[in-house]
């Protein structure tokens, strides 16, 4: 007995040790490697987000080491499974998980009769290709459709590292030309389909445009309505933008993070991550190309007062170079794309938020848009961060500022 005493308090002590360097570690890392500038949004609530994120990154790893499954995995769900808080479903949406052309999807339906077919959205979520479901963006979707009164489609679409690029592209292509082909058997109005994600999901919006639109005529497609591109990733060429260097350690997106993803969303190789932070990736001739379209001159000068630094890389390594080439294909990078292309797309809703990595992406992206000729609508997140939408409605962890972004992503699409 007093065997069985001991070990169940050796037990007890060994869990409340471990607990204690878990958070230890966590008040570490969330105090030592994370910037919040002033005037950002909630601080203290950030904070506690960031820590939760340290930590189920942490306890991934703990238990890929103990053999349990690889980290993503693990940390997908806790994310899924433990975290996330269950959708209320609205009483007056149907709501059905079906798939489009092979592709498992979310609809989204009002119950009302309607004496005009709807607007559809396809909904892109965000996740750095990796992370994110469309369980985690079910409460989203749902106020977007309730809102709107709009079918929505959410998608979900395959992940890295299981899946590389173009896999994730090629999942919400097809469930969009599906969804275009077949938007009358949900009593949407095939004219009026609207495209729309958020980070990662952005980066896919923009690059399904411009895939429909280049095709819609020989596979005699309607335009579609518009895109919805909130705080989007546009491009690998440049992560030495302000916003980049201003903000490359506020959370929840690091600059280095954002290089994971995309390195892991191409080809899992990060055995060259030095090389694309110091620009070192791409030869000189390339990035004077793209010059045209990435420079900071581009940017307006309030948004460059943080401070900038310019890239002053003059060589690369054409090993690199080799493996990171298709990062330059519009479909990975939508801001690389031609003028001609970006001239063609429907019109576009930008969100950005001051204290993100991704701000500048959005800018230089609203600037080629009204350069050729495309309307744009701009919201601009004056103390938000990067993932601000995902937290508009989450009891303590609610940020005003979310919800006004939301309920202005709502205005827009009604109005189109």
């Amino acid at each position: 007995m007093d065997l069985v005493l001991w070990t169940l308090t050796m037990t007890l002590a060994v869990v409340v040790g471990l607990f204690v360097l878990l958070v230890s570690g966590v008040i570490c890392t969330v105090f030592t490697e994370s910037v919040l500038p002033p005037g950002i949004q909630g601080p203290g609530k950030l904070r506690l987000i960031y820590g939760l994120q340290v930590a189920i990154g942490t306890l991934g790893n703990i238990a890929q080491n103990l053999g349990l499954g690889p980290q993503v995995t693990v940390v997908r769900y806790i994310c899924t499974k433990v975290l996330r808080r269950k959708s209320k479903k609205e009483t007056g949406l149907i709501i059905q998980d079906i798939q489009f052309d092979g592709v498992p999807v979310r609809v989204y339906q009002q119950r009302s009769a309607s004496a005009e077919k709807r607007r559809g959205i396809l909904f892109f979520h965000g996740g750095g290709w990796m992370f994110g479901s469309i369980d985690e963006y079910d409460h989203l979707c749902q106020y977007i459709a309730k809102e709107t009164e709009s079918t929505v489609v959410s998608v979900e679409y395959r992940l890295a590292p299981e899946y590389r690029y173009p896999t994730q592209f090629e999942d919400c292509l097809n469930a969009t030309l599906h969804f275009l082909k077949t938007a009358g058997d949900y009593g949407v109005d095939r004219t009026r389909i609207v495209v729309c994600g958020d980070s990662a999901g952005g980066n896919l919006a923009a690059a399904i445009c411009l895939r429909v639109t280049s095709m819609k005529e020989s596979l005699d497609l309607p335009s579609l309505c518009a895109q919805v591109l909130i705080y989007p990733a546009l491009q690998m060429v440049d992560f030495n933008l302000p916003s980049y260097q201003q903000n490359q350690y506020v959370p929840l997106l690091f600059r280095t993070r954002m290089i994971f993803f995309f390195l892991q969303y191409l080809n899992g190789d990060m055995s060259f991550v030095e090389e694309v932070l110091s620009g070192h990736h791409l030869p000189v001739e390339i990035k004077t190309n793209y010059r045209r379209w990435l420079k900071p001159d581009l940017i307006p000068a309030k948004f460059q007062v943080g401070g900038h630094k310019p890239n002053l890389a003059l060589t690369h390594d054409d090993e690199v170079y080799n493996l990171v080439k298709p990062s330059l294909e519009p479909t990975f990078a939508p801001l690389l794309a031609s003028d001609t292309a970006i001239g063609r797309l429907p019109p576009a809703y930008i969100l950005t938020c001051e204290f993100d990595v991704l701000r500048d992406d959005g800018l230089l992206f609203k600037k080629r848009l009204e350069d050729n000729g495309v309307p744009v609508s701009w919201y601009h997140v004056q103390d938000g961060f990067h993932g601000i939408i995902s937290f508009f409605d989450n009891g303590y962890l609610t940020f005003s500022s979310g919800r006004q972004a939301v309920d202005n992503i709502v205005s827009f699409l009604i109005d189109i």
